[in-house]
């Protein structure tokens, strides 16, 4: 008990938020020692995606104190890494979840407290208009409190750098090491001689601007779009409506009326997530009910989209990697009359090889990052520098980024991007079966296993590692051709076997290329664990020139991995296969 009474008698000598301090009292009324160890006596870690966890009281919840002593930290990393941190000031911006716009508050308290200008939004904005502004204002660092897609009970602290750009290391372990150091709260209240600078109303007509200069934007008159959308009960229809507008298609887009409006408890859908079963089943009823065949999402924060589209009366909701390939082609027939070889687009080690293929036949030229946008965002600005024009970058994860405009995903810009490419082609699903025909057929299949713990993560990679030396020759009856482990450092096809990816002993990833058969042109796929969640990822993908073939490759594969790699009792596989 002492222990825990000291880390609670910690807990209400730092916290001021009577609703918080209510919790813990609580809980010790209660003498409910496991919750109270379970919520003090470890931190919140913040890494490369800042924080994002459950709110409520305690060190390893997201809450007011928690909130202040990492906006410390940061502050004070900022102003000892960059000499006019100060006067460039950061940038601070909100969703609409449940405390989003409290913290936000205490947040620029405190770089306010430190003598930062905080360049302030005054009202909910969607993420992509923080980093907009970092590179705009050209300030330090921005700060975005949302948790995106996560339940109604989470939030998060999102941190960009200078440039625009999610943090990436070895800053994220500078900033924890700042956290740790500047604990003792100094501020709870907004200073009277304010450094904010209210920013919503430029940065919203300027962002609307860039987007109006994209290339390919459909001209007045153009063929108009008739869509439904819906911004999953988040805050992307005042943005959604400024861009349909700027483009001309305003009057094609049905809302729907149940999701339509900011609620943070997200009370029609399971999880607030475009990805998951069921979310988009409004939309599709809404869609039925006006006869549209078209539907468009966003999350709640409107960095992400998707699409659905329903032909022969059946929807289907395309894939992350359908909808980058489609906005890729979009964007590559927009440049193709200028191609040079420093004309790049960008994709992560899991998304589909599509897209380099598509590359190869056209001219243009793809690298490859690790998953996520703080490693396309970083990439894309080290092209940059080089001389290189980096053009677009996607992810499977419904992620799709225009560096010239913003330096991160961006749904709303995506959508735009989107609709202007159907105003020409008519049907996207068309489309897409003409570039299968063009460039081959890419069945992916992705899922992903819960793991009970860490350990029986590890113990299942190391599984895999230890079957041959010094990898897998085959997996089933398919011939390995290529094995790479960003884990250990190795990869079979590059020179000293050293991988072209940076490489980290603290994370798990293998990728492995397996050779054709008869009717296939072979298979790559990747497993990685999970860096916020206890879970094993698969994504795995076939080629051929023929759709049913390419099929029957990836549910094969993925058989032959469900029996032989992942077959342990304690593992479970995501829902819609767990039957299967």
């Amino acid at each position: 008990m002492s222990k825990v009474s000291d880390l609670a008698d910690q807990w209400l000598r730092l916290d001021k938020d009577p609703a918080t301090r209510a919790e813990i009292q609580s809980l010790l009324a209660q003498n409910n020692l496991d919750e109270l160890e379970h919520r003090l006596s470890t931190r919140l870690t913040f890494g490369t995606a800042g924080l994002r966890a459950q709110m409520g009281a305690g060190f390893a919840r997201l809450n007011s104190l928690t909130i202040i002593q990492t906006s410390q930290g940061l502050a004070e990393y900022l102003l000892s890494a960059q000499p006019n941190a100060a006067a460039h000031g950061i940038v601070v911006g909100h969703d609409a979840r449940h405390n989003s716009e409290h913290f936000a508050d205490l947040a620029a308290a405190v770089f306010e407290s430190k003598g930062i200008v905080v360049h302030w939004y005054e009202d909910i904005v969607h993420t992509p208009l923080v980093p907009f502004a970092v590179k705009t204002l050209q300030a330090a660092a921005g700060i975005m409190i949302t948790a995106s897609h996560n339940p109604a009970r989470d939030n998060g602290y999102k941190v960009y750098g200078s440039n625009g750009c999610q943090i990436n290391s070895p800053e994220d372990t500078n900033i924890a090491a700042s956290i740790l150091l500047n604990l003792e709260p100094q501020t709870w209240t907004s200073q009277a001689n304010s450094l904010r600078r209210p920013v919503l109303t430029a940065m919203q007509s300027q962002y609307m601007q860039c987007l109006g200069q994209l290339p390919h934007l459909p001209e007045a008159g153009d063929r108009s779009v008739r869509f439904v959308y819906t911004p999953m009960h988040g805050v992307g229809l005042r943005y959604m409506i400024s861009a349909v507008e700027m483009i001309g298609i305003k009057s094609g887009m049905t809302v729907v009326d149940q999701q339509a409006q900011p609620d943070p408890d997200f009370p029609t859908v399971k999880y607030p997530n475009p990805e998951e079963k069921g979310a988009l089943d409004l939309a599709m009823s809404t869609a039925d009910e006006k006869s549209l065949s078209l539907i468009m999402a966003n999350d709640p924060d409107a960095d992400r989209f998707a699409v659905a589209e329903k032909v022969t009366d059946v929807w289907h909701q395309f894939t992350g990697d359908q909808v980058g390939v489609l906005l890729a082609y979009w964007t590559f027939s927009s440049i193709s009359s200028q191609l040079t070889t420093d004309d790049i687009m960008l994709t992560t080690a899991v998304s589909s090889q599509m897209l380099s293929y598509m590359a190869e036949a056209e001219g243009f030229k793809v690298r490859e990052t690790l998953t996520g946008f703080k490693w396309l965002g970083n990439v894309a600005q080290d092209l940059k520098e080089q001389g290189r024009r980096v053009h677009f970058a996607y992810e499977e994860a419904l992620g799709y980024m225009f560096p010239s405009i913003v330096s991160d995903k961006d749904g709303i810009l995506a959508s735009v991007m989107f609709l202007s490419a159907c105003s020409t082609w008519g049907s996207p699903w068309a489309q897409l079966q003409k570039l299968y025909e063009k460039y081959g057929y890419f069945e992916t299949t992705n899922t992903y296993w819960r793991s009970p713990n860490t350990q029986k993560t590890q113990s299942v990679f190391e599984a895999v590692r230890n079957l041959e030396q010094p990898f897998p020759s085959h997996v089933g009856y398919r011939k390995v051709t290529r094995w790479r482990d960003l884990t250990n450092g190795y990869d079979s096809a590059t020179e000293q076997n050293i991988p072209d990816l940076p490489t980290s002993a603290a994370t798990q990833m293998i990728t492995c290329w397996l050779d054709g058969s008869d009717s296939d042109d072979g298979i790559r796929f990747t497993f990685r664990a999970s860096g916020t969640e206890p879970k094993i990822k698969l994504y795995l993908e076939c080629r051929s020139k023929h759709q049913d073939s390419a099929h029957k490759g990836a549910v094969e594969a993925l058989q032959y991995l469900r029996q032989t790699w992942f077959h342990d009792s304690s593992l479970k596989i995501e829902d819609r296969f767990a039957d299967a």
